[in-house]
């Protein structure tokens, strides 16, 4: 008996109990319950821009932390450096003005999702808005100039900050916007709210924004593969 006959007999007098050891560490799964996926809208950004053609420029927003900008890193930075343990650096003027001054952003990833939707927006010649949760803060901000950066953006409104000033909601039907992207609950309430079409990019996994949302909670539309 050759050699490689020798070996194939010893894993096959072995394979009941490595299969008895395999199942237990893992159930196994039926076909029927792979293919019961959620009833989720899912959407490409390819079929939003199919979905706008013939359609004259419009006012378009984005959240931006998780939707725009990985920017986990810079919360992560300032709840070590503020309030460790808890989220009281979230209400911190100090938080704030040293990440807006001192541009920590220029340590968050930009997504490739949003550089996909800003792009056919900008080639349609449509207005766009960021609109953020955050707190300005008492030093001013870099924002915006990290954002036209980043996404290489040529003419672009500020960012508007709705922490303690403009009320999103409000801002999203005075401006007349027509599409909101965001990753959060939040964002999909505000859009449906203003009555204008919400659209949900979905939150990476390891964001320091816990819990994760339920992406297709509201029936919005969710882009598919818009973690990074």
């Amino acid at each position: 008996m050759s050699k490689r006959m020798i070996s194939m007999v010893l894993v096959l007098a072995a394979w009941p109990a490595l299969a008895d050891d395999i199942s237990n560490l893992n159930p196994g799964v039926t076909t029927s319950e792979l293919l019961a996926t959620a009833p989720v809208r899912w959407v490409s950004v390819p079929q939003i821009a199919a979905s706008l053609e013939g359609q004259p420029p419009m006012a378009v927003g984005f959240d931006v932390d998780d939707t725009v900008l990985f920017s986990s890193p810079c919360f992560y930075y300032g709840q070590n450096k503020y309030s460790p343990g808890s989220d009281d650096y979230l209400k911190m003027d100090e938080f704030w003005t040293d990440i807006h001054t001192n541009n920590c952003d220029r340590y968050s990833m930009p997504k490739e999702v949003a550089r996909e939707l800003l792009d056919m927006h900008v080639a349609r010649g449509d207005e766009i808005y960021f609109i953020t949760g955050r707190t300005k803060g008492s030093g001013g901000e870099t924002l915006t100039a990290t954002l036209k950066s980043a996404f290489g953006l040529g003419k672009m409104n500020d960012v508007v900050f709705t922490a303690s000033s403009e009320n999103k909601v409000q801002f999203l039907k005075d401006h007349e916007l027509k599409i909101y992207y965001g990753d959060a609950d939040s964002d999909m309430r505000a859009a449906l709210e203003a009555g204008i079409r919400p659209v949900r990019v979905m939150r990476a996994q390891n964001s320091s924004y816990k819990p994760e949302p339920r992406n297709g909670n509201f029936g919005e539309e969710v882009i598919i593969n818009s973690t990074q």
